[in-house]
């Protein structure tokens, strides 16, 4: 009887262990789940910044192109009835402009920054992800 009994306890212990083997596996799987679903979340984030910041860039070149036509114009009539020359007065209105247009596609490329759209979140996630998978294999 004991031998009996003997096999029958690890036949036992056999199952729970692979019964605990398959619930690890299903654990990791819903884990690895969720953080697909995490990164799509986040990635879905970045791409509205994206296009969020192309817009700017874009309405921005669209609207400031004939306020700023108009203003340089403004400026050079000033600059010359003030007593400039043409030529000089037409050229501070371009120097305006650029410096008004740098600005602008400075503003725009800042906000495209690889790192800022980078999904860090889920970088993080993952990384504890991986560490209690480690615990659980131990």
């Amino acid at each position: 009887m004991s031998i009996e009994h003997d096999i029958e306890t690890g036949k036992s212990d056999l199952s729970n262990i692979s019964g605990l083997v398959g619930d690890a596996l299903v654990q990791v799987t819903k884990l690895f789940q969720n953080e697909v679903d995490l990164a799509k979340a986040e990635i879905g984030e970045k791409v509205q910044r994206l296009a969020k910041a192309l817009g700017l860039l874009a309405g921005g070149a669209v609207l400031v192109i004939p306020a700023i036509v108009m203003a340089l114009f403004a400026l050079a009539s000033a600059l010359i009835n003030g007593g400039w020359s043409p030529t000089l007065a037409y050229l501070t209105s371009a120097i305006v402009a650029a410096a008004i247009s740098g600005a602008l596609f400075a503003m725009g490329i800042k906000r495209l920054d690889a790192r800022s759209l980078a999904p860090r979140e889920t970088i993080r996630q993952l990384e504890k992800d991986k560490d209690t998978v480690k615990g659980m294999m131990r």
